[in-house]
């Protein structure tokens, strides 16, 4: 359960310390000297090797020298996937929403982090709601009260108006931090399966909203939308928390490191 903790304030510190990625911004680089790299993960790439993504069909150009496998090879284009933030007035890369706890975006280089903090909070939570709901079914079991032994009575009504005003307030409290868990645990764990759920389809919020009415326009023309950069649900998933081939190992999951994306923002896999 400590470990949990420890997972989802740190992922939540880096969400609100590690920059979105501004268009007219770099974006962070690990550095190299001691004692600042030790957030960072080792990654089994270079920082700038970055993989080739399939762009809209307008911007798709074809080199098509990989005749046997059928895979189409993409060159490297502009910054597409961008949107403007009303909230912030800038320009994005990859914007999800803008929570207000965060007091900034989640963009290209915090969304993992972003995800990871929602996950673990998840996890902490549920893991104090199915500890602790025993006690919360059986709130006088708490502490013992003073007809349970005769080593827990008072002496006089003094200290017994005190131990039984002491005693309710700790129930009081207990069952108030439990229903605030179990409060936690259902919204943000919504949020967490809706943030799953588009980026298994390779999408961001905003580009669910979008594509939504994207979808209506094309079958109103008798045509069928397609995303161009679902690669599928495995490889959507590997590709946004950057492991795998290539990436970061499967440990950065569970050691919350600091890690780069798979792409800088104009190159897509």
């Amino acid at each position: 359960m400590y470990s949990h903790r420890a997972q989802h304030v740190f992922h939540y510190y880096l969400v609100c310390t590690i920059p979105p990625g501004f268009v007219d911004v770099e974006g962070p680089q690990p550095p190299k000297n001691f004692p600042r790299h030790l957030p960072w993960a080792s990654s089994k790439r270079l920082t700038d090797d970055y993989v080739n993504r399939a762009l809209s069909p307008l911007e798709n150009v074809f080199r098509g020298d990989d005749e046997r496998t059928g895979r189409l090879n993409i060159t490297r284009a502009e910054i597409i996937k961008v949107h403007h933030c009303r909230i912030f007035n800038c320009c994005m890369m990859k914007h999800h929403r803008c929570p207000v706890r965060i007091n900034q975006c989640v963009g290209i280089y915090d969304e993992r982090h972003f995800v990871m903090f929602m996950i673990y909070l998840c996890l902490s939570t549920a893991l104090y709601i199915l500890l602790g709901y025993q006690l919360f079914l059986r709130p006088h079991a708490i502490s013992p009260g003073p007809t349970h032994s005769s080593c827990y009575r008072p002496q006089n009504v003094t200290n017994l108006s005190s131990y039984l005003n002491n005693r309710f307030y700790t129930v009081i409290t207990y069952l108030l931090t439990f229903i605030l868990f179990c409060v936690l645990c259902f919204a943000v764990g919504i949020m967490c399966i809706i943030a799953l759920w588009s980026i298994k389809k390779g999408e961001t919020s905003v580009e669910v909203q979008d594509h939504e009415i994207y979808r209506k326009v094309a079958l109103s023309r008798g045509e069928a939308l397609i995303n161009s950069y679902d690669l599928r649900k495995t490889q959507n998933l590997k590709l946004f928390c950057n492991i795998g081939k290539g990436g970061y190992p499967i440990y950065t999951l569970f050691i919350p490191f600091r890690i780069l994306p798979y792409t800088d923002g104009q190159s897509w896999a």
